[in-house]
């Protein structure tokens, strides 16, 4: 197996990790100097910066659109000990920040399809955690699943034809698949441990997910109707969020490995 190689050192608590469309560079939450935030950088691990610098109100959750250009993620208007996630776009600068999606629920979870056209979502707006699915301005939504208990961490297929998610409807965390709009739901994963965060690989015959199946977070893979689950990572730490690189050839992820929360990347081959 490949050594993974570490980008980041500096340990700071990291999640919602996401590789942009042109390779270029990675995009996740950070915890630092006492403030939660969108940060950006390099895909080799350089010139670490904050998306929103002066804000602030927490904010995380981050996806790129198609084009690499802006980026859609979950914005959290500080209201009282509650506060209200809502969904917000900006420029990959941190220019034009504002609300896409107008909704009193908790909204989370946004993920533009690859063919930019439309955007999957996680709200609260009918009760409990759903997946719903609207246009690339905001509006149009569609409540795509209804089960009485959490569906979330939606992520698209690259043909927009599907979305895989991860549901409680199970009694544990499973990874399940749908037609986008929202038929047709199977479930891929059988076990009686927590399986979250799927991402689809760029060619669409794989989904990268986290698992503790094995005692601890790990990244499996898996093919694309469920099969042939393995284990990426096989470490002690724990192991999150995973991301493919745009041809598919590497994974990048989220590990304790290094005693604190950095990114780490390794090879396929």
């Amino acid at each position: 197996m490949n050594e993974p190689l570490r980008l980041t050192k500096d340990r700071d608590f990291k999640q919602h990790l996401a590789w942009s469309p042109d390779g270029k560079k990675f995009l996740f939450t950070r915890l630092h100097a006492g403030r939660m935030g969108i940060w950006t950088m390099n895909a080799d691990g350089g010139d670490l910066k904050p998306l929103l610098e002066k804000q602030p109100a927490p904010h995380f959750d981050g996806c790129w659109s198609p084009d690499s250009k802006k980026i859609i993620f979950v914005f959290d208007i500080l209201q009282g000990t509650d506060g209200k996630l809502q969904i917000n776009t900006a420029n990959v600068d941190g220019a034009n920040n504002q609300m896409l999606i107008h909704n009193k629920a908790f909204e989370e979870s946004p993920r533009w399809s690859p063919d930019g056209k439309q955007l999957a979502f996680v709200s609260t707006r009918d009760g409990n955690q759903e997946i719903y699915r609207a246009g690339a301005d905001g509006k149009q939504v569609t409540r795509l699943t209804r089960d009485l208990a959490a569906d979330n961490n939606p992520s698209w297929s690259p043909d927009a034809r599907q979305i895989v998610f991860c549901s409680g409807r199970f009694g544990n965390q499973e990874i399940c698949i749908m037609n986008a709009d929202g038929g047709q739901v199977r479930r891929l994963t059988q076990t009686k441990c927590l399986n979250c965060w799927p991402a689809f690989s760029p060619d669409g015959k794989r989904i990268a997910f986290t698992s503790n199946r094995d005692g601890n977070y790990e990244i499996y893979v898996m093919n694309a109707d469920g099969s042939a689950p393995q284990n990426l990572t096989r470490h002690w730490s724990q192991d999150n969020f995973a991301t493919w690189s745009p041809d598919g050839k590497r994974i990048a992820w989220v590990s304790n490995r290094a005693g604190g929360y950095d990114v780490f990347v390794r090879d396929l081959a």
